[in-house]
């Protein structure tokens, strides 16, 4: 099933949570914008991934909790958090 802009903020601020543990309603939505990721990892892989270099149409969605921004990255069919702790994640 193919994800909705509405789907993976939903899903990225669940996962936010979890990683964090706080509840849902301690992240806000900074950002949430369409933009072109420079391959199908979306600028986001995970440590030694291989991805097609290909241009991905997809979202930058921003979270902010307890004075800190989270970036995630997402596309139709995936989600990705982008740099948490210096590494990247696929939901």
């Amino acid at each position: 099933m193919a994800l909705t802009k509405e789907e993976a903020i939903k899903r990225a601020r669940a996962d936010l949570a979890k990683r964090l543990g706080i509840n849902e309603s301690e992240i806000t939505e900074s950002r949430v914008e369409q933009t072109e990721f420079p391959d199908l990892a979306l600028g986001a892989p995970e440590e030694d991934e291989l991805s097609g270099q290909m241009i991905t149409t997809g979202w930058r969605i921003e979270l902010s909790a307890h004075g800190h921004k989270y970036e995630y990255r997402a596309d139709r069919n995936q989600l990705r958090l982008y740099n948490f702790k210096g590494a990247n994640y696929r939901i």
